[in-house]
């Protein structure tokens, strides 16, 4: 992605590493994808995810659903 792409409003998908309680950017992009919701969360937003199963959630809400569904809780 160029500046010209962010100045046509054209976001790119970022390759994230989890790491407990922070996160490493391996590939540049604007955005990461909820395991649970499949929606964007831009990574200025990013506050919840999962270091073993490498999972972004949107929401603390998502990080439960999906934390309730490994271990087989409803």
């Amino acid at each position: 992605m160029n500046r010209f792409d962010r100045l046509l409003g054209k976001q790119r998908q970022a390759e994230i590493k989890f790491l407990d309680g922070e996160f490493q950017v391996l590939s540049p992009g604007d955005y990461v994808i909820c395991a649970v919701t499949g929606g964007q969360i831009q990574l200025e937003q990013l506050k919840y995810w999962d270091v073993p199963s490498q999972e972004a959630y949107a929401t603390a809400v998502a990080a439960l659903s999906a934390e309730k569904a490994r271990r087989g809780i409803r």
